[in-house]
């Protein structure tokens, strides 16, 4: 299963049999409005704090993915999920209420595609037969730990990002019509000694850049067998670095197959700085969007690098630089 140092093939091809999507009223706005199973108009979501609500919008992700999936959650054998909130309180409470064994992951913003990566070699290799798996971040809940209440009214730099306030998870099963999970490339921690949280894009470019260049060498594949690569919320500078990186290493990416989570889920008129982020984004616009596109017939092979900042408050506030890490899962509507 394992090709070269840090990819796995999974020739068993675990299958993405349903998926559930949960946002806030923000992305409601934005332009893959269509493609989520469920919009809410608040952003408090019936509750008395942000970080109930983070739990309430993975909950309802979990459950919107099963009801598709048409199984019960005690046909769920292990949940893998995380999000941004200190010791991941919100997906380890919302997997309380579903009752499954449980792995909690912290990525960052690579979690989605993390929990995918791992949930396919669980599978692949016949650990379980149905796994659960997703992220959710909330931007009132995130902007108050990471940098300020949202009340506070702070300015931000064009280089920042808007945190995605939404949840995406997806059903992995050993049968199914697809489409298929193919290949995981791990990522490794890529520090460049960048320090300013809002300028999260320019930090995790290089890691996105380092896995991609990974992947496809050691697949040994060009970067146009994959209909589309995307990058988990790079925004409009990071997304810009990286096309630099990959031109200079010699790599054929093109503007044109080379998109990103974070540009798509907004539209222009939005003011979200550089783009959107959150360890939510890869996991609405995988699970709804581009998924929807595949099951459309628009798009058969695309590449999902999720990128994490691995900085905390307390790493912040001590002047640590900021670590970053991509992980990257292909996903194929059918055979090779």
């Amino acid at each position: 299963m394992l090709q070269g140092s840090r990819t796995w093939i999974f020739e068993n091809k675990p299958t993405i049999s349903a998926t559930g999507t949960v946002v806030g009223p923000f992305e409601a706005k934005g332009r893959i409005a269509k493609d989520f199973d469920l919009i809410h108009e608040d952003l408090w979501l019936g509750q008395d704090s942000y970080e109930k609500a983070t739990r309430v919008l993975f909950e309802e992700a979990c459950q919107k993915a099963m009801e598709k999936g048409n199984i019960q959650k005690e046909q769920v054998q292990f949940i893998l999920a995380g999000d941004l909130i200190n010791q991941i309180t919100p997906s380890s409470f919302a997997s309380r209420t579903i009752g499954a064994p449980y792995f909690g992951l912290f990525g960052a913003c690579s979690t989605s595609m993390e929990g995918l990566a791992l949930g396919a070699f669980i599978v692949n290799g016949h650990g379980a037969d149905t796994i659960l798996t997703g992220s959710v971040s909330h931007n009132s809940a995130v902007e108050k730990q990471f940098r300020y209440p949202t009340e506070y009214g702070g300015q931000k730099p064009p280089t920042a990002q808007w945190t995605v306030t939404g949840a995406g998870a997806a059903l992995v099963t050993k049968d199914g019509q697809g489409p298929y999970i193919t290949s995981a490339t791990i990522g490794k921690v890529v520090d460049m000694g960048l320090a300013d949280p809002f300028n999260m894009g320019g930090a995790m470019a290089p890691a996105a850049v380092d896995t991609i260049e990974a992947h496809l060498q050691e697949r040994n594949v060009s970067p146009s067998y994959y209909d589309l690569i995307v990058t988990g919320d790079l925004g409009h500078v990071g997304r810009e670095i990286a096309l630099d990186l990959l031109q200079k290493h010699g790599v054929p990416v093109t503007s044109d197959n080379f998109q990103d989570c974070g540009l798509l889920i907004y539209n222009e008129d939005q003011p979200v700085m550089s783009g959107g982020s959150g360890s939510g984004c890869s996991a609405v616009v995988t699970y709804g969007h581009l998924l929807n596109r595949m099951k459309k017939g628009e798009l058969k092979k695309i590449l999902i690098v999720a990128t994490g900042a691995l900085l905390s408050p307390l790493s912040f506030q001590q002047n640590e630089s900021i670590p970053c890490i991509a992980h990257a899962v292909s996903i194929e509507s059918g055979g090779e």
